[in-house]
């Protein structure tokens, strides 16, 4: 009887640890088996929609500085070029004068009234000039008057003379006729072609082309004037 139960408990022994790893398999079988059905059940649904992109990333931090490329070839050699001067002009600076005479009560019919000397900076310019005081004619007869400028002792002719004429038609009886009207007027105009450097300008009374001259008056009991302004052209 001890003999059986010793065998009995051996063969137990020998059985129980086989049983056990059979029951392992069949679970791990099982295991993969429903994996399998997992996947292939799953694989054949639909994508679903896109996700919402995510925000950028910090930037990276610079790169280590890439070592110099060779340098290239020599290009074709170019067409000659012109020469060309530059030239650079000073900024226009203003350039005037003024010369004033106080009662000048010049009586005379024929001759220079006034002078005024002034410096022309550039030869590309041009003079305006301007003659203001008061003018006076009388005759008993038609007569005429003109009064003018002259640079260096010539009227201008850049590009004509600049004038003014006073013309009486019907005078007094006598140069002693109470008909004696003085006005302030003026005399003015712009004169291009004069060269740089010191010009006389200068302000005369004469007789009109074709036409006798009258009694003339310049500058009677008040200020006379020359203005001379420097301007580009």
């Amino acid at each position: 009887m001890a003999t059986l139960m010793a065998r009995l408990l051996f063969f137990t022994w020998l059985i129980l640890p086989f049983c056990g790893t059979e029951k392992a398999r069949h679970r791990e079988r099982a295991l993969r088996q429903r994996d399998a059905e997992y996947i292939e059940r799953y694989n054949g649904c639909m994508q679903g929609p896109a996700g919402t992109p995510g925000r950028d990333g910090n930037p990276g931090a610079n790169g280590i500085p890439g070592t110099p490329g060779f340098p290239g070839r020599d290009g074709l050699k170019g067409e000659k070029g012109e020469c060309v001067r530059e030239s650079f002009e000073e900024p226009w600076k203003p350039n005037f004068k003024q010369c004033a005479w106080k009662s000048l009560n010049y009586g005379i019919d024929l001759g220079k009234i006034a002078e005024c000397t002034f410096t022309k900076m550039r030869t590309d310019s041009a003079l305006r000039v301007v003659f203001s005081g008061s003018l006076r004619l009388k005759c008993k007869n038609a007569c005429c008057q003109r009064w003018y400028f002259t640079f260096n002792g010539a009227e201008c002719t850049g590009p004509l003379p600049i004038e003014a004429i006073i013309y009486l038609d019907q005078g007094s009886p006598e140069f002693n006729s109470t008909i004696n009207i003085h006005r302030t007027s003026s005399v003015e105009g712009l004169c291009e072609g004069i060269h740089a450097g010191l010009v006389d300008v200068a302000v005369w009374v004469g007789i009109c082309p074709d036409y006798p001259r009258g009694d003339a008056s310049t500058g009677w009991n008040s200020v006379s004037r020359v203005i001379i302004e420097e301007l580009p052209k």
